[in-house]
């Protein structure tokens, strides 16, 4: 389980969050939607410590990584799928998925890599779920289309066996056939038990695969509760869905 308790954060003098409290469970996802500033992107940073929490509590099943270094959080399980994608551009599409076991290679992560088999079968696992990576396998990841970049980036976190994985704006530059696909993806990744927070622009597409989903203005929690009753609400219409309130 994840929970942060009263979570504040700042950029110098400016505050990012302020006092944010949420939680999400194994097998859940968990949707943050929002205009651009609102603090999104930060909330996960912060999860991934990235960014440090001013004051407040980040708890992952009982244990407290508020203070830790974004390498020890790594290590534990919490693995961020960046916006824009940021894969390794000059290294192949099986470099990258590779890297992506980085710690579990080094006896650091759940469970740990032992031998060339273990990794390969790993990544025939990940191939299963993207086939368009396995055709791509020895391309360099810098000359795959936005898409098929995505698909990287989050493969190459799977890798890690992740407790929790922290989504930021996978539709972000996608065409929209591509963004169903991305999303479909995301929905069956709720089968391998992982916590999954994602942040999204698509504020419909976000609700309509998410469990939960939590509102954030200006740093704040202004609203949560269950996907389809956020997505239902005349004001999250409105304001998020261009739909006119009632």
């Amino acid at each position: 389980m994840l929970e942060i308790k009263n979570v504040s954060t700042s950029y110098g003098h400016v505050e990012a969050l302020r006092g944010v409290s949420m939680a999400a469970h194994p097998g859940e996802i968990v949707s943050l939607i929002g205009a651009n500033g609102a603090g999104k992107t930060t909330l996960l940073n912060t999860i991934s410590g990235m960014t440090p929490a001013r004051s407040g509590q980040i708890l992952l099943n009982g244990v407290e990584i508020t203070r830790l270094s974004p390498e020890k959080i790594v290590n534990l399980g919490v693995c961020q799928v960046p916006e824009r994608r940021q894969v390794f551009a000059t290294l192949s599409v099986r470099d990258n998925l590779t890297l992506g076991a980085y710690t579990r290679m080094r006896g650091r992560g759940e469970p740990p890599i032992k031998d060339r088999k273990t990794l390969h079968l790993d990544i025939e696992t990940i191939y299963a779920m993207f086939p368009i990576l396995k055709q791509r396998e020895k391309q360099l990841a810098g000359t795959l289309s936005g898409g098929e970049q995505q698909m990287l980036a989050i493969g190459r976190s799977l890798m890690g066996r992740p407790k929790v994985l922290l989504l930021d704006e996978p539709s972000l530059g996608l065409a929209p056939l591509i963004v169903r696909d991305i999303f479909e993806i995301i929905n069956c990744l709720r089968e391998i038990d992982t916590i999954i927070l994602l942040v999204e622009q698509n504020a419909r597409a976000a609700l309509r695969v998410a469990d939960r989903g939590y509102v954030l203005e200006t740093g704040r929690i202004v609203m949560a509760g269950p996907a389809a009753d956020l997505a239902a609400d005349p004001a999250i219409q409105q304001a998020y869905l261009g739909k006119q309130g009632r």
